[in-house]
């Protein structure tokens, strides 16, 4: 994924990847080491900080001006779209250059209307079956299905 994203932004001068707490902030540092070794540009890495259930309140440490900024966006997993969407919020209030996506797994129940840009795997799956990414100290250990109890 690392490779499709410089692939993407190539020339660019800089990236901003955003991880959303917590596996996706785990992500946003693996893709930043690969992304040293392949891309001419600076790679910045933000936390950000959201309730996925109840997305009001989104937190960004480093601030940072996300003016002309390419700003990668980048969580686990891709359920409905909601956390995402409302992940867009404080980038909205400045002027970006581009915004991108990136999860790790996608699933095609989107509620939301978010287009992931870079996937690494796409699953369909039920409305009862949930994906979750399993995530340790700083390495992604892999990532699993259940489905809800009757």
């Amino acid at each position: 994924m690392a490779l499709e994203v410089a692939e993407r932004n190539y020339g660019e001068q800089q990236l901003v990847l955003v991880g959303i707490k917590d596996s996706g902030l785990i992500i946003a540092h693996k893709i930043s080491h690969y992304l040293k070794d392949i891309f001419n540009g600076e790679v910045i890495v933000i936390a950000m900080t959201i309730d996925k259930k109840n997305p009001g309140v989104i937190e960004i440490e480093p601030v940072i001006d996300f003016n002309d900024k390419i700003i990668l966006l980048i969580d686990d997993v891709a359920n409905t779209g909601k956390a995402m969407l409302y992940a867009l919020k404080p980038f909205l209030e400045a002027r970006p250059k581009k915004i991108q996506t990136l999860a790790m797994v996608e699933r095609t129940h989107k509620s939301f209307p978010i287009e992931v840009d870079y996937v690494g795997l796409s699953f369909s799956t039920t409305l009862d079956q949930h994906i979750y990414v399993e995530v340790e100290d700083t390495d992604v250990i892999g990532a699993w299905m259940e489905e809800d109890a009757p």
